[in-house]
């Protein structure tokens, strides 16, 4: 049976040291078979010359240089086990673990 599951992990209004990010929500899609949809927004409360960005799968301020030039396997966005490989129209990347499973992120 698919399941959709919408959960808020986190909702304080708490002050963020600098150079640090906290999920706010996490949003799972599995009603298509062999296919999880996951959506997550940070907050981040980034140092001058950093935005919000991935490092290691979760969120995390990276240089806005990266961002801009939408290179993004630059920001170390996969786990150490994975290979990073830019999207052909550099709309974001795709995480290859060792087993052939592949991850998508897209950026919006």
């Amino acid at each position: 049976m698919a399941s959709k599951v919408s959960k808020a992990v986190t909702e304080k209004k708490s002050q963020l040291a600098a150079g640090t990010c906290e999920i706010v929500t996490l949003d799972r899609d599995s009603s298509q078979p062999r296919r999880t949809i996951a959506r997550q927004t940070a907050r981040c409360a980034c140092r001058k010359g950093e935005i919000a960005g991935t490092t290691r799968a979760r969120p995390a301020c990276v240089n806005v240089r990266i961002v801009r030039s939408r290179q993004w396997c630059e920001m170390s966005p996969c786990l150490d086990d994975e290979g990073c490989d830019l999207l052909v129209n550099q709309s974001g990347w795709t995480c290859t673990q060792p087993g052939g499973r592949v991850k998508t992120t897209t950026v919006s």
